[in-house]
């Protein structure tokens, strides 16, 4: 049991989900702070400058009154509030909203990255049905098989990429450090022929 619990803790899908939780925990707050302190003054001072005093802040029917000291007391009634009701359909918008701009631009990228990647590959396969057919006008021509002028022709390119890599590998620039300490070893060098 202890080892199916590491197993399933340790998959790549729990620890995107405990990621995507804590984000989303983060985000919810972003969102939360910005229909509370942005969104929400904003409706309440269109709906003061439109007759409503209050704003949403007053939006509510009172079902059940509760009076303290002769006055009403909101603490004591029993009422709906309309405000939070709008404000969490502004919270959900805004999150709405926001998952759908991210899913769009995530889904666009992955098909652009595909549509590469699948243009790469077709150009492979072209090369290779290119290669195929000279090596099989080449047997035609000279009478061998095809498996082993197949062969030779893979092992050549295998050569080419090979000396192409420790070209490139040759080419590449040092690290600082690799060369300062080659100049180092030189200068010891010197310094010890001169003894």
């Amino acid at each position: 049991m202890v080892k199916e619990f590491k197993e399933f803790i340790s998959r790549g899908n729990v620890m995107d989900m405990a990621v995507g939780v804590i984000i989303g925990g983060a985000f919810s707050a972003i969102v939360t702070a910005l229909t509370e302190k942005i969104i929400m003054p904003l409706v309440n001072w269109v709906l003061a400058l439109t007759g409503g005093a209050e704003g949403l802040e007053s939006a509510y029917t009172i079902l059940s009154k509760g009076y303290t000291d002769g006055k009403l007391d909101l603490e004591k009634c029993i009422y709906i509030d309309w405000g939070a009701l709008i404000a969490a359909i502004f919270n959900f918008l805004i999150i709405a909203l926001t998952i759908f701009v991210i899913i769009k631009a995530f889904n666009a990228s992955k098909r652009k990255f595909h549509s590469i990647e699948g243009k790469a590959l077709e150009n492979a396969k072209e090369d290779i049905r290119r290669e195929k057919k000279e090596i099989k006008e080449k047997a035609k021509a000279t009478g061998r098989k095809f498996k082993e002028l197949w062969k030779e022709h893979e092992e050549k390119k295998a050569k080419e990429l090979a000396k192409k890599a420790e070209a490139e590998k040759s080419n590449a620039p040092k690290p600082a450090d690799i060369e300062l300490l080659e100049q180092i070893k030189a200068e010891l060098e010197k310094l010890n022929k001169k003894k």
